[in-house]
């Protein structure tokens, strides 16, 4: 920590104590920083009172803030304190910006894109660790960047990073940064797709002529991030991941994991990753191969001869369900939710795979006119309901091996927290109406 004592005794504002904002308090707090934190949420106040951080309103302060560290998820332009952020924006930093001036020396990957990013991080480390490197998985998946306290000048970070952290940071440099894929998304804050892009593009923007970035290189918005890039003079080494015969390991690869083509694409990135890191072909299969995917991402929940029934509540747009439905046969898909703003569904390649269609959440309308007269659908409006429709469709379909599948298409935050609970939610009602040996 010692290359943060440029805050001591600094006033430092914290404006969110979610889990990124108690960790980032306790940094600045060992540096002896004064640290002035808010939330505009009552309850969260109360806890970190009760972990004797000092509750203030900062933005009446009549001593000036120094810095200013809000929470990934404070849209400034919708805030609560929406004129004071705006007037001092030049003062905004967070834990991103932090993490990077404390180890600016080490070897950091990172991800961002719009679907897979968990996955291919944690197939990083999966590679890494088989190739006894000492590595870190950081930032948006899992804990928070500054909540590891034993980070070494030796290991190899790899950073998660979503477009919400990048909007306010400051461009930080990773020896490897990859833009996995773009496809509309949290366009409610960002405004439009030229915003969204644009942000993630910064990731690659601090990189140095010996670092690499790599894009997509069928995605169609990769136009629109490589005329940025010759706009910016990108200094780093642009590499373009495509599935290619060429790739001779993935004939190779007998986890079944990687049949969907989303998963495919999430390996071929890791996989060009860690060749740069001279990680052997061997290693790289082994590893694969021992793989086992994230939970609520096409996650088996129960599967037997006459039926298999998948978690994926990770899916909160409908390219990234196209993934699911593309990858099973014989659907009963449940979908609904918190739509995302200006999503569309293509069902014109998949429709074939679904069997009917179970509508839930509080945008019913937005998902029937989606669905209308391309496949089945019955207005569920919950998931419970919904696998208690598909338990009695399940007797006229006597015949096929059946796949029920929670990919909703949606956020989740119409009926629960997160995601997380959304598909532990369905996984446990799953377990109690089918595990009982279902026969039909």
């Amino acid at each position: 920590m010692f290359t943060l004592q440029k805050y001591q005794n600094k006033k430092i504002a914290i404006y969110g104590m979610g889990i990124t904002g108690f960790s980032t308090a306790k940094v600045f707090k060992r540096i002896k920083a004064k640290v002035y934190c808010w939330d505009d949420d009552k309850k969260k106040r109360k806890k970190a009172k009760n972990l004797n951080f000092n509750i203030e309103k900062f933005w009446i302060n009549k001593e000036p803030i120094d810095k200013i560290v809000i929470s990934p998820g404070i849209d400034i332009n919708k805030c609560r304190l929406k004129n004071y952020l705006i007037k001092n924006k030049s003062k905004i930093i967070t834990d991103l910006d932090l993490f990077f001036e404390i180890n600016k020396n080490s070897l950091i990957i990172s991800v961002t894109g719009t679907n897979g990013k968990s996955t291919t991080c944690k197939l990083i480390e999966k590679i890494l660790k088989t190739a006894k490197r000492s590595v870190k998985t950081v930032g948006n998946i899992g804990y928070p960047i500054l909540f590891n306290s034993k980070l070494k000048k030796k290991d190899i970070y790899i950073l998660e990073v979503s477009s919400y952290q990048l909007e306010y940071s400051k461009p930080f440099r990773s020896r490897h940064a990859a833009i996995l894929n773009i496809s509309p998304d949290h366009l409610e804050r960002h405004k439009n797709l030229k915003n969204y892009i644009k942000i993630k593009s910064k990731i690659f923007l601090a990189q140095k002529k010996s670092d690499f970035s790599y894009i997509n290189g069928i995605n169609k918005y990769s136009k629109v991030l490589k005329k940025i890039f010759k706009n910016k003079k990108l200094k780093s080494n642009l590499i373009q991941i495509k599935k290619s015969k060429k790739v001779l390991f993935l004939n190779k690869i007998k986890n079944k994991y990687f049949k969907s083509d989303g998963n495919i694409e999430n390996l071929l990135f890791a996989y060009k990753i860690v060749k740069k890191l001279k990680i052997k072909d061997e290693i790289i299969i082994k590893a694969v191969n021992n793989f086992k995917g994230l939970a609520h991402r096409q996650e088996k929940v129960l599967s037997n001869k006459k039926f298999v029934c998948i978690n994926d509540s990770k899916a909160t747009s409908f390219d990234a369900s196209l993934q699911s439905l593309s990858n099973y046969d014989n659907i009963y898909w449940i979908v609904g939710g918190l739509p995302k703003r200006h999503d569309r569904f293509n069902l014109k390649k998949v429709k074939k795979n679904i069997v009917k269609a179970y509508i839930i959440g509080n945008n019913i309308s937005f998902f029937k006119k989606q669905i209308n007269r391309n496949i089945k659908y019955q207005i569920s409006k919950n998931i419970k309901s919904a696998l208690a429709h598909i338990y009695q469709d399940f007797r006229l379909d006597k015949n096929k091996k059946k796949t029920i599948l929670l990919s909703p298409s949606a956020a989740s935050f119409d009926q629960f927290k997160n995601f997380e609970s959304r598909g532990n939610y369905f996984k446990n009602l799953a377990i109690k109406k089918f595990n009982r040996g279902y026969n039909v």
